[in-house]
């Protein structure tokens, strides 16, 4: 009865995957990533929020608050430096279209399947009941 494994699924992802990395969204994500790796003013941001992090888990771990809460007010002044940079900004749109496009297939993937299964078990598609779930409560009437 069945006319597709899970085999023929998973290889029609990795199609539907390569489609994907195809698209002008990926394709900018990939460029506003090499930017990022690329810029030195961003890579010198980045690597002092990596040490003032490390710097922040010792104070962290020998409780000296004050010198954590300065620690943590520089991370903070240096992440909405970084965030104000056009290429950083850039690079987190293109993330966020990435996942929009990946959020659209998986819906539209798990949308359609429900459907299917509604429609061929003769359920309704405005109710969303599939059709065992309607002739089980025909059945508790009588």
């Amino acid at each position: 009865m069945a006319k597709y494994t899970k085999d023929d699924i998973v290889g029609r992802a990795k199609e539907l995957a390569i489609m994907i990395s195809e698209t002008e969204e990926v394709d900018f994500f990939k460029r506003a990533e090499a930017q990022i790796n690329d810029n030195e003013k961003v890579s010198k941001i980045i690597s002092q929020i990596k040490g003032l992090q490390k710097q922040s888990v010792n104070l962290q771990h020998f409780g000296k608050e004050e010198a954590l809460k300065k620690t943590e007010a520089k991370i903070t002044s240096l992440e909405e430096e970084l965030d104000a940079i056009p290429v950083v900004q850039e690079f987190k749109q293109s993330q966020v279209d990435v996942n929009e496009l990946l959020q659209i297939v998986a819906s539209v993937i798990s949308n359609t399947v429900t459907d299917e299964v509604i429609t061929s078990t003769g359920g309704n598609l405005l109710s969303g009941e599939t059709g065992s779930k309607l002739k089980g409560s025909d059945c508790s009437h009588h």
